[in-house]
């Protein structure tokens, strides 16, 4: 990964407290995967960002070095990697309320 490609990765996750890297965008998920978590951001009343890798090659392929994590939606919530839509699922369905502080922390700081 390039200097250049790290620092826009890490401007993105420090710029904004909730960002999701997914295929599409929050009002047009591009796959059923990205969607899961959108809805369950969207159930949960966050805000967030979203950064389309499919309209950046480069992010796409960047983030999965990044977070040394090979798929995509990638979810992170004050700077700090949460997971996949596996994952975050999984804490929607068995820790919705340390997901919840998780997402309200984030906003309020």
């Amino acid at each position: 990964m390039t200097p250049e490609l790290k620092a826009k990765i890490d401007n993105l996750i420090t710029q904004n407290k909730i960002m999701l890297f997914m295929k599409g965008n929050k009002l047009m998920p591009q796959c059923g995967f990205s969607n899961n978590v959108v809805q369950i951001l969207n159930t949960l009343g966050a805000t967030y960002e979203t950064c389309d890798v499919l309209e950046d090659p480069d992010i796409r392929q960047g983030i999965k070095e990044y977070s040394n994590w090979p798929t995509i939606p990638q979810l992170y919530i004050g700077g700090e990697f949460i997971g996949g839509s596996d994952l975050v699922i999984e804490m929607y369905n068995n820790k919705k309320d340390e997901l919840e502080q998780m997402l309200a922390i984030a906003s309020a700081s």
